[in-house]
């Protein structure tokens, strides 16, 4: 039972890290899953396997840019692989307007972080242990940090006003810490726009 327990709140803080932080673009790297379903759109022709990756009101743009690919590509060649890299930069940046993101350039294949590839890993797998394993190691190790910093500064000497000083900073940041985890573990994902 502890064990369900600490996979789902383990779960739930993942989620809401995931809302509350900054975007940490995994979508614009030529191994993310924008680029992985643009890749099996255009082998397919089926342009549904893209659409769910923008918002409705882009899909006249996306569909144009698809068929004007899917049109060159024919040529083969470089010209297959220029149509291709357009349409991934294309629908890479539309996806990260509509999460209200700046589009940077596509990034090389590797170069997602490692909780961002065990999200993927846990969707894949349909497991969630070795993700939850990894925000719950990293929250605890961040939670002993703080503490150890507060519990090693307590005893300060009251005269001594930079001592006391030390410990007050690393109160607050324990506590602030403590408070921030807490908050995203009671985060709920906000709608998301697709």
């Amino acid at each position: 039972m502890k064990r369900c327990s600490t996979l789902a709140a383990a779960a739930s803080l993942a989620t809401a890290l995931a809302w509350a932080a900054p975007a940490q673009a995994h979508c614009d790297t030529l191994d993310g899953p924008v680029v992985a379903a643009a890749r099996k759109a255009l082998d397919s022709g089926n342009i549904n396997l893209v659409l769910v990756w923008v918002q409705k009101n882009d899909d006249a743009g996306i569909r144009s840019a698809f068929q004007k690919v899917r049109n060159v590509r024919k040529a083969g060649g470089e010209a297959k692989e220029l149509a291709d890299l357009y349409f991934f930069e294309t629908l890479v940046r539309v996806h990260r307007a509509g999460e209200g993101a700046p589009y940077t350039g596509l990034k090389p294949a590797g170069a997602i972080e490692r909780p961002v590839a065990a999200a993927d890993g846990a969707i894949e797998s349909g497991r969630l242990q070795g993700l939850a394993k990894l925000i719950s190691d990293r929250t605890e190790n961040g939670l002993h940090g703080h503490f150890e910093q507060v519990m090693a500064k307590r005893k300060y000497n009251p005269n001594d006003v930079e001592a006391g000083r030390a410990y007050a900073t690393a109160y607050v940041e324990f506590v602030h810490y403590a408070e921030r985890l807490y908050g995203a573990a009671e985060a709920l994902a906000p709608e998301h726009g697709h």
